[in-house]
């Protein structure tokens, strides 16, 4: 299933965040709602993959070459799969196994596909 929420990474919260909120919080905690509201489900073994928005910088060229090529750049896939798991679940242990993986792509977006 494909959800056309743009992929943010977990911050690394401070105690300043709890009353100065960082741009990078405020994102993180409006991903979050965005994840709950479109009504995301995660289980085990299913096949996660992020959709990272190509910069508008870009040429045409360089868009079409990088579509659908593998993201090696941060933001981390830990700290992305941390965002969305951290939204879904108070507790994830009972997530055992699971496939990610994070691609270039011209809009931002999260599909997960379960086996």
């Amino acid at each position: 299933m494909y959800y056309p929420i743009n992929p943010v990474p977990a911050p690394r919260m401070t105690q300043a965040d709890r009353w100065k909120k960082r741009p990078c919080v405020l994102r993180y905690f409006a991903f979050k709602d965005e994840v709950r509201l479109r009504k995301v489900s995660l289980n085990s073994y299913d096949h996660v993959t992020f959709h990272i928005p190509m910069p508008d910088s870009w040429s045409v060229k360089k868009k079409a070459a990088m579509d659908r090529k593998p993201h090696q750049q941060k933001p981390d896939i830990d700290n992305l799969y941390k965002a969305l798991s951290d939204s879904l679940f108070d507790d994830d242990s009972h997530i055992h196994a699971i496939f990610i993986q994070k691609v270039w792509d011209y809009v931002g977006g999260i599909t997960i596909e379960s086996n």
